[in-house]
């Protein structure tokens, strides 16, 4: 490997994706696991995070699955002491974790709201005040990778509530850059374009997907592998090491486009 390579080598790195167990969570612990890092996915289903640590560990890296409720502050700290008492140092942390929902604006009601501020907005919160603290307390710096949208920035139809919470995490991406700069740990976010998972398969119909390719250049949807390039750039200090609250987009042209 060339010395250029190694600029993205994470070997010795504890990397800690929050929504790991997820279509592109599991894809960006998979990308953390094959740079060398020792994985940790964490989230509220164990069969789907002990499927994303078969795959890393099938594949020669080490994988880690922590059960907790990434909404709630007292289970995130505890997986956090349990991350740290059995790795060590957290170097990285991913907020992959998101869920979505197809309700028209005049249905919303408060209960699916909050639900989907919780986990989206407060979940990316407490997890970033959670792990920043113990980065701060271990003194080595580090890397944490927000998870934004495109919708963020656009305004898309059908996804009201989510794009909201991603307006909000870029919003936090920046505040937190200013504030943890001191402490050189650098905080970006990743705002993938139309990335087919789970939580948005079902408002994916005909006409949405025509309507969507119309407004990306590529024509396509992205891969989850398309986006481990971006994610090892920010995570690795001494090839991102000057990059801080920088929303990234991964999206094939479709915020570049106009009419």
């Amino acid at each position: 490997m060339s010395q250029q390579d190694n600029r993205f080598r994470l070997t010795g790195k504890v990397g800690v994706v929050i929504g790991g167990g997820g279509v592109l969570g599991g894809a960006m612990a998979d990308g953390l696991a094959l740079a060398g890092a020792d994985v940790v996915v964490v989230g509220r289903t164990p069969a789907s995070l002990q499927t994303i640590v078969r795959r890393i560990e099938a594949n020669g890296g080490r994988g880690v699955a922590v059960v907790a409720d990434t909404s709630v502050r007292q289970s995130l700290t505890e997986a956090m002491e349990q991350i740290s008492k059995a790795l060590g140092s957290i170097d990285i942390l991913v907020n992959a974790q998101g869920i979505n929902s197809a309700t028209p604006f005049f249905d919303i009601d408060d209960q699916e709201w909050q639900r989907i501020i919780d986990v989206n907005l407060k979940g990316t919160f407490l997890a970033c005040q959670v792990f920043a603290r113990e980065m701060v307390r271990q003194g080595c710096g580090g890397s944490i990778i927000n998870i934004s949208s495109a919708s963020s920035e656009i305004p898309l139809s059908k996804v009201f509530t989510y794009s909201i919470t991603k307006a909000g995490i870029n919003n936090m991406t920046r505040f937190l850059a200013n504030e943890l700069a001191p402490h050189r740990i650098r905080v970006n976010a990743i705002a993938p374009g139309f990335f087919p998972a789970t939580q948005n398969r079902k408002i994916l119909t005909e006409e949405r997907v025509a309507d969507i390719f119309r407004h990306t250049p590529m024509k396509r949807f992205g891969e989850p592998n398309e986006l481990i390039g971006c994610l090892l750039w920010l995570a690795s200090e001494s090839a991102s090491s000057f990059v801080t609250g920088t929303i990234v987009r991964v999206d094939g042209g479709f915020t570049a486009k106009t009419i």
